[in-house]
């Protein structure tokens, strides 16, 4: 019980911090004075760190949304006797576009698509593959070969023991993958303001381009603390999804 309370506490805490960073920036102004030289203000004011936070999010939930069925979707192909050859494959593109730098990726892309959000949602989507595809393959692999060899005995087709029996089991593991891939997205995104795409970047850049560390450390602490929220969200509803997955017998019935 006191470690569940301390949690929810941690969880005030960090929204609160969070709200008074995005409503009320000028509440913290005392704080981060002392980081903001020769005059400069303390609290970025080019625009609304509300309207940037946003749009750094629906960067991110898109991305992710993207490449999450991406990488499931490869997953799945190479779990399948059909695609099982094609595995070292999909193995070695998804970790190219992990190793590979994302400001090389824009720096390919943006001749291709221009500048904006398109060439850093190319970015984040290859960058955010190999954790949900990993994933995807731990999870169908952990799940028990008599599980499977029930369901097909009882005469379920190949999709439906997909659907109804390897997906279910395999999801909590997968869920793993994709809060993984959202976190590592709520940082890279920042690069994002180096091509014109909106969001946090713009504050961290903006103070490294001035030199005052105040903005730089607004942009990094909005950020650090959008990837707590939305790590623990993520959980959370995973936890759901898989409760409500989970009341379902393995194989077949209501």
């Amino acid at each position: 019980m006191t470690a569940r309370l301390a949690a929810w506490l941690a969880r005030g805490a960090t929204l609160a911090l969070l709200a008074v960073l995005l409503a009320r920036p000028a509440w913290l102004q005392p704080l981060l004075a002392p980081f903001a030289e020769n005059g400069a203000p303390a609290i970025y004011d080019r625009a609304s760190l509300l309207d940037l936070t946003l749009a750094h999010l629906a960067t991110v939930a898109v991305s992710s949304a993207l490449g999450t069925a991406i990488a499931v979707a490869a997953g799945i192909a190479v779990t399948r006797p059909a695609g099982a050859a094609f595995l070292p494959v999909a193995r070695s593109v998804v970790n190219i576009g992990q190793t590979f730098p994302p400001v090389a990726v824009l720096a390919l892309a943006v001749p291709a698509v221009g500048f904006g959000l398109k060439p850093v949602l190319i970015a984040l989507v290859l960058y955010g593959l190999l954790p949900v595809f990993e994933s995807t393959l731990a999870g169908l692999d952990d799940v028990p070969r008599d599980v499977v060899d029930a369901a097909r005995g009882m005469g379920m087709s190949g999709w439906q023991q997909l659907t109804s029996v390897e997906l279910p089991l395999a999801l909590p593991v997968i869920l793993n993958g994709v809060r993984l891939a959202a976190v590592i997205n709520l940082g890279t995104a920042t690069i994002g303001s180096t091509v014109a795409a909106r969001g946090l970047g713009d504050v961290i850049i903006a103070g490294l381009q001035t030199a005052n560390t105040a903005f730089v450390l607004q942009g990094g602490v909005i950020v650090g603390l959008l990837a707590v929220v939305v790590s623990d969200w993520i959980g959370v509803v995973g936890a759901v999804l898989v409760a409500r997955v989970g009341g379902r017998p393995p194989v077949g019935g209501d």
